[in-house]
């Protein structure tokens, strides 16, 4: 598994000098990698999930579908904590730099809904 750390200026990532312009829609420019790092997690999250539906279906014992809920969890929110690193060195450093405070608040409710 890579575990690929979002870091470095925003250009190096792909974004462009204005990609957290307030005025312009706002979207993510990951690159290549993380894109393709985040996706291959995705697709095992979604797998986990399913595993866990058939456990369910095929009567499996509790603990034993509990400790798979655990671990989907455990990735979701792996997954969860890069998106938040490279948000943070990246869109809100920049909206920061352009004298954008309020995206701290922004920042602060999202994470405490995944803290939740």
């Amino acid at each position: 598994m890579n575990n690929e750390v979002i870091t470095g200026s925003s250009e190096a990532h792909g974004h462009a000098a204005d990609c957290c312009d307030s005025s312009a829609p706002r979207k993510s420019h990951h690159s290549a990698q993380t894109k393709d790092n985040l996706t291959k997690r995705l697709n095992r999250i979604e797998g986990q999930i399913r595993g866990v539906k058939a456990m369910i279906e095929k009567d499996t014992y509790c603990d034993d579908v509990l400790n798979q809920i655990a671990a989907a969890q455990s990735a979701l929110n792996s997954v969860g904590k890069l998106l938040l690193e490279g948000h943070m060195k990246s869109c809100v450093v920049e909206r920061i730099q352009a004298g954008e405070s309020e995206v701290i608040d922004e920042l602060l409710v999202t994470v405490n809904k995944l803290m939740k």
